[in-house]
Formats: C-alpha cells, sequence, structure tokens
C-alpha cells in the first residue's frame, strides 16, 4: 500500500493504475481506497494478473493466449484494449470482468492446474498397486478435449514460486471467509508426499538401509529451462536421502549455483551429467531437461559400472527399451 499511499500523491490528472502481480482477492479496492486519501480527481484501479511461465515468459507475453482485465470503468477498458490490440491480432481473447473476478482468476487457474497434477500423481499411485501403466491411462484420458492433455505427466510433485504459493493462498482466503477447500487442501498434501515417493521406492529396492551409499542426482531445478529451485522436488529429495546416510552429486545445467549458495557443500556438484554418474549406487532423475532425455546410454554404463540402477521421477526413458539396455529402470506409475 506503501506505493498506492505515494501514487497519491503524486498523480495530477485521470490515470489507470494496474495491478500485474498475483494478489488477495480485494487488494484493487485496497488500492483504489489508498490513493484516494491523497488524490480526489479520476483514476481506475485495473486488476490485471499476468500468466507467465517461467522459462518462456517473453513468448508468453508477446502472444498470451488470454488477457484477463478486471475493470468496471468504460473509460479504463477502451485504454486497456488498445494496449494489449497488438498483442492479441490473432484473435486471442481479452477477457473483461469484475477487479475481485479477475484477482480471483488467477488463484484459480494456477490452483487448477496443481490439482491436475495432483491427481495425475495419484492415479500413478493406484497404477503401481494394481499393474497399470500411466502413461497409458494419461494418453486415454488426455484424449478427451473436457480433460486436455496438458498437465497430466506424473512425477514427483511441484514445485517453483507460483503454484505452491498460490495453491497456499487460495487456502487461506478460503479460510477466512469460513469455507473450508477440502480439495485444495489435499491437493497440498499429495503434492507434499509426491515430492518423497522416488525416496520410498530408493529404500524399498535397497531393503530401506541407505547409510554409506551414493548417489548421482540428475536435476536440481523445480522444472527445466530454469535455475529456479523454490520448493524443489529436488531439495526434497537431498534432504530425505543425506537424512538416512547417504551422499549425492548432483548436475543441472543452470541450477546449481544456487543449490550451492542454499546448501553449499551438503552434497557434491558435477561438471556434467556423466561426471555425475562416477561411484553411485544409482541415477536418480529429478528435472526433465532435453539433455537428460537423450543421453549416451553406453557412456552412462560405462560410468554406472555394474549398477545400471535408475529412479526416474519424471518418467523420461521407454520402460521396455531401458529393459533391453539392461538397466534397472524404476519410474512413477509404470
Amino acid at each position: 500500500m506503501g506505493v498506492a499511499d505515494h501514487l497519491g500523491k503524486i498523480v495530477k490528472d485521470y490515470k489507470v493504475i494496474v495491478n500485474k502481480s498475483t494478489v488477495p482477492v480485494g487488494t484493487a479496492d485496497k488500492v483504489s481506497a489508498a490513493i484516494a486519501l491523497n488524490y480526489k480527481g479520476e483514476y481506475d484501479v485495473v486488476s490485471n494478473p499476468e500468466f507467465l511461465r517461467e522459462g518462456v515468459a517473453v513468448d508468453d507475453f508477446m502472444k498470451p493466449d488470454r488477457v484477463v482485465v478486471g475493470t468496471r470503468s468504460d473509460r479504463a477498458k477502451k485504454l486497456m484494449s488498445d494496449l494489449y490490440a497488438p498483442f492479441v491480432r490473432q484473435g486471442n481473447p481479452v477477457v473483461f470482468m469484475d477487479e475481485r473476478s479477475s484477482e480471483l482468476t488467477k488463484y484459480a487457474a494456477n490452483s487448477f492446474l496443481a490439482t491436475k497434477i495432483s491427481f495425475m500423481n495419484e492415479i500413478a499411485q493406484l497404477c503401481e498397486r494394481m499393474g497399470a501403466d500411466v502413461e497409458m491411462v494419461r494418453r486415454g484420458i488426455g484424449s478427451d478435449d473436457r480433460i486436455g492433455k496438458r498437465f497430466l505427466f506424473p512425477g514427483i510433485g511441484y514445485g517453483g514460486s507460483c503454484f505452491p504459493k498460490d495453491v497456499r493462498a487460495l487456502i487461506v482466503s478460503s479460510d477466512e471467509v469460513e469455507y473450508d477447500f477440502q480439495i485444495l487442501k489435499a491437493v497440498e498434501l499429495v503434492n507434499a508426499n509426491q515430492k518423497l515417493h522416488i525416496v520410498e521406492k530408493i529404500k524399498a529396492y535397497f531393503n530401506g538401509n541407505l547409510a554409506g551409499m551414493h548417489f548421482a542426482l540428475w536435476g536440481l531445478a523445480f522444472k527445466p529451462s530454469t535455475d529456479d529451485i523454490r520448493e524443489a522436488p529436488a531439495l526434497s529429495i537431498i534432504d530425505a536421502l543425506t537424512n538416512a546416510g547417504a551422499t549425492v552429486t548432483a548436475y543441472d545445467p543452470e541450477a546449481m549455483p544456487n543449490v550451492k549458495g542454499q546448501i553449499g557443500d551438503e552434497i557434491k556438484y558435477a561438471e556434467n551429467q556423466y561426471q555425475a554418474l562416477e561411484g553411485v549406487s544409482a541415477l536418480i532423475i529429478a528435472t526433465e531437461w532435453s539433455e537428460f532425455r537423450t543421453p549416451d546410454f553406453e557412456l552412462m554404463k560405462q560410468k554406472l559400472n555394474e549398477n545400471k540402477i535408475i529412479f526416474d521421477g519424471r518418467n523420461l526413458f521407454d520402460v521396455a527399451k531401458m529393459n533391453q539396455l539392461g538397466y534397472t529402470y524404476i519410474c512413477i506409475g509404470r
């Protein structure tokens, strides 16, 4: 509210003040009230949440699939329409609504995507117990256009700043209006458990004793094409392994400096993905970087020696091919 208070002191004529950040419902009203304390002229406060994905934010800005604008002012609508006209020439919609609906739309969108991820991770758990293949299930339900194929990939949970923060924020906002948002609370719980599911598989394979074992970890960022490690599943995996007495050598194309800054020398860091494999008990894959999708399997065999064990938290490889190559390949839901 400090910025809004300052704006009220410097605005001299009509302005549109645009909230781009993801903010609690009702923030536009609070910003408007703060400006009104010092400025009595005409202005409009607009909610215009961004829907940018890390790694492709510039493309998302230049070619948005939709633009959400929260305002009840015709004057502000005209200005915002003119502003976005060059970016929606292919017909992607600019959706106008009231300010509170716009603020809630951003939380609802991210929370729904997080729900799809947690749902598929639950289905993967069922597949492992029922002898089904989650990849087949994913294709089967994703071909239904009412569901869609995106965000149906099972794995080791979501991370980053947006999904965890927005899910929690919507839960808190719901609690504040005395509504128990049970689905989102379950989404959050499933995600926390899923981050450690791969560690449970590792412990089961090695009969529960990881003391003195050494693991390679491919991937530290919460997703590829970013160095962001906020709430990254890899960090939960590292904590669980080291607490069990194991050691880790990790490689990530972008995120290693950030991990070093956060946990220091708690683990070792490799110069490349193959160096990380030297002397390890098994390889763990935590981030689906493109270079991990098509590795040199023969070189990997040489590095892994007799232990050709891969725990893949992102289902990067074909199960039959990995078995044919002589690997023990343990993945999610298959």
